[in-house]
């Protein structure tokens, strides 16, 4: 007779105590060559984030040169004094390292992605980058014919023409923020490798600069590290730019961009507000997510469930530009798409949501489903280096101190209804709204007209 196996029951795992989570506090420090630096140790990634913000904001471009930064960005990874384009290229994929760059309007950001084991001569690559780019004239003139073949593409782009459209409605012709914020085929041309040397030359320096580094430190002497590359960078000091005023007409109105034939309407429907300064900021964040920041929000659930009439619709608010002294701008907009013969109704239904929030308010469920999709998926969002290096990055940028984001959560968790109520009617009211459709003009003008939202004009695509 065989004997019977027997079982063996192991204990049930039970959970470890839960423990407090907050966004993780960077420790700040200037090298020799007046470079700041943020540096903060995540245990386990292994992937080291580095971002280096550089002083050289749109609003500083020379006229005629709107795109200069950014093509001067997108150079910095095409050789410097010791390699080619080619060898610098190569040199950072050996490291399996990543190099990306890009202009915005407070300034050109790098960030750079390595494995911690070859931090230090991907540093080195970087710090050559900075200190002595190449800018040859072959490697410009073929950055300008990129960009130029990238143009069209945009103006074909009914989310892109939309965005570009409503920045011109917005702000005065002489405010670089009504104008593409990489150039246009006009000024893109004009750019040439002595233009992007003497942009360089002007505005790019350590001493104006910061580097943030996020990941797994353990073992790495970064002082010594940092010394040897980005510390051996050199330049002359400078005043920071005076940031110029930003004004902006929201006299509601709408605007549509002529599309012939156009199956979809492309709505972008925004003004400008309070930026992170603002002490509405946090209850605006709140209130614009119940809004439209997610597929319950109230805009997709009678837009897109009861009606049908997109796929989605997203409020959402995005900094432009902050100042030391507070007087930075950011858009408050709502963007989705629609199909033609809807886009008067689909108008009508959006303006009496924002009517029904600013008659009846939102409710409290509302205000806890949100509360709990930004604070509590919070550790989530910021498992990676790169999300936490790009974070801190956007403070520095923001002119933020270094616990802004920490406490940011805590003040989401502790707006109530009311307050992010009042901020949600406060950054959408019905009557000054600026509204860019992408669409078919020969379909939608009469129906855009009959809902008395603002008076229409039409304009060509281009």
């Amino acid at each position: 007779m065989t004997e019977l196996a027997t079982m063996e029951f192991h204990p049930q795992p039970q959970a470890g105590e839960a423990r407090p989570w907050a966004f993780p506090a960077p420790d700040r420090g200037t090298l020799g060559n007046g470079l700041t630096v943020l540096r903060c140790h995540r245990p386990g990634q292994q992937v080291v984030a580095v971002e280096v913000l550089l002083a050289a904001p749109l609003d500083a471009e020379p006229a005629g040169l709107d795109g200069i930064a950014t093509i001067m960005a997108r150079a910095f990874s095409e050789g410097t004094d010791k390699l080619s384009a080619e060898e610098f290229a190569a040199e950072l994929e050996r490291c399996g390292a990543t190099l990306d760059a890009y202009a915005d309007h407070p300034g050109v950001r790098l960030s750079l992605e390595v494995p911690v084991s070859r931090l230090s001569k991907a540093l080195d690559l970087l710090a050559d980058a900075l200190r002595a780019p190449a800018f040859a004239d072959s490697e410009v003139e073929r950055l300008v014919r990129n960009r130029l073949d990238e143009i069209p593409h945009e103006t074909a782009n009914p989310g892109r023409r939309a965005a570009k459209e409503l920045s011109k409605e917005l702000f005065p012709a002489t405010s670089r923020m009504s104008r593409p914020r990489q150039g246009t085929e006009e000024t893109v041309t004009a750019i040439d490798s002595a233009g992007v040397r003497a942009f360089y030359e002007k505005h790019v320096r350590p001493a104006t600069a910061t580097a943030v580094i996020v990941g797994d430190l353990t073992g790495v002497d970064l002082d010594a590290l940092l010394a040897d590359t980005l510390g051996a960078w050199t330049g002359s000091s400078a005043e920071p730019l005076p940031v110029p005023p930003a004004t902006a007409d929201d006299t509601g109105r709408v605007v549509i961009v002529d599309r012939p034939g156009a199956v979809q309407t492309q709505l972008l429907i925004g003004r400008v507000g309070a930026d992170r300064h603002e002490r509405v900021w946090p209850a605006q964040v709140l209130g614009t997510y119940c809004l439209g920041g997610t597929l319950t929000s109230r805009l997709d659930r009678v837009l897109r469930e009861e009606k049908g009439y997109t796929y989605g619709v997203r409020a959402f608010g995005q900094v432009l530009r902050s100042a030391p002294d507070g007087t930075g701008i950011a858009m408050l907009a709502i963007s989705g798409s629609v199909d033609t013969p809807n886009t008067g109704p689909a108008l009508d239904d959006l303006w009496k949501v924002l009517r029904t929030l600013a008659a009846e308010g939102l409710t409290d469920a509302e205000r806890d489903v949100a509360v709990q999709n930004l604070v509590g998926v919070a550790p989530l969002k910021f498992e990676t280096a790169a999300a936490v290096a790009g974070t801190l990055a956007d403070q520095v940028e923001q002119h933020l101190p270094d616990d802004y984001q920490a406490t940011l959560y805590r003040q989401l968790a502790a707006t109530g209804t009311v307050e992010a109520t009042a901020a949600a009617v406060s950054a959408f009211p019905v009557d000054r709204l600026v509204t860019v459709l992408v669409g078919d003009a020969a379909q939608i003008e009469e129906p855009v007209k009959a809902l008395g939202i603002g008076e229409v004009s039409v304009v060509p695509a281009e």
